[in-house]
């Protein structure tokens, strides 16, 4: 497992100490930032490569019918590198980006009264 350290405070000072984010959390933070976007639908899967205090995300996305889709995914892919250093001071070098599927709003069949 592949960590980056993390130990400035917010006025840039170095403090004593050291936090190391795993990729694993990576992942699920890039994730969940990537849901966060409009027009993209659940199901999203991160990978992340983290090398010192920089990763790379490869983003498998399912966007919603009929959103465009080079818009959702330069969206998504703009909130993940601001996002995704937000929340773990790690800054994203790379974000790669399959669409994986175009999801559509279906109404479950049910009893009819």
């Amino acid at each position: 497992m592949t960590t980056a350290a993390v130990g400035a405070d917010a006025a840039g000072l170095e403090l004593p100490g050291r936090t190391t984010v795993s990729e694993r959390a990576v992942r699920r933070i890039a994730a969940h930032a990537a849901a966060e976007v409009p027009g993209v639908d659940r199901g999203v899967k991160v990978d992340a490569t983290v090398s010192g205090d920089r990763t790379a995300l490869a983003v498998r996305l399912p966007v919603r019918y009929p959103q465009p889709v080079g818009r959702v995914t330069e969206q998504c892919r703009a909130h993940l590198r601001e996002r995704t250093a937000e929340l773990t001071g790690i800054t994203v070098s790379k974000v790669d980006i399959v669409v994986s599927a175009l999801t559509t709003e279906t109404v479950a069949a049910g009893r009819v009264r």
